[in-house]
């Protein structure tokens, strides 16, 4: 059974930082990419970063030079450092991953006072 589990959601202020982690049980190889997805009530879903299984990564403009995602192998975990936070990045973040088939987490609350 393959879960994806979030968590280091929370209330920051304008300027702060949080870390995103999604740890992965159920599946140790096979994963193509890690990525996560932010998502606003009545907005689509968007890709905020991705990395791959050489590392390379993606990201989002509207995070660039603040976002990085990372990959803790040993413990099957992908992370996402978050500085210099916005009002705006205030939204319920998605861990996800593909091997064979698409997986998502339950999603975690980032929420960024002004």
């Amino acid at each position: 059974q393959v879960q994806l589990v979030e968590s280091g959601g929370g209330l920051v202020q304008t300027g702060g930082s949080l870390r995103l982690s999604c740890a992965i049980s159920g599946m140790t190889s096979g994963i193509k990419i890690m990525s996560w997805f932010r998502q606003s009530l009545g907005n689509e879903r968007e890709l905020v970063a991705s990395i791959t299984n050489d590392d390379s990564t993606h990201y989002a403009d509207s995070v660039k030079g603040r976002f990085i995602i990372s990959r803790d192998y040993a413990k099957n975990t992908v992370l996402l450092q978050m500085d210099s936070l916005k009002p705006e990045d205030t939204r319920v973040y998605y861990c996800n991953v593909v091997d064979k088939r698409e997986w998502w987490g339950q999603g975690t609350q980032v929420t960024v006072s002004s």
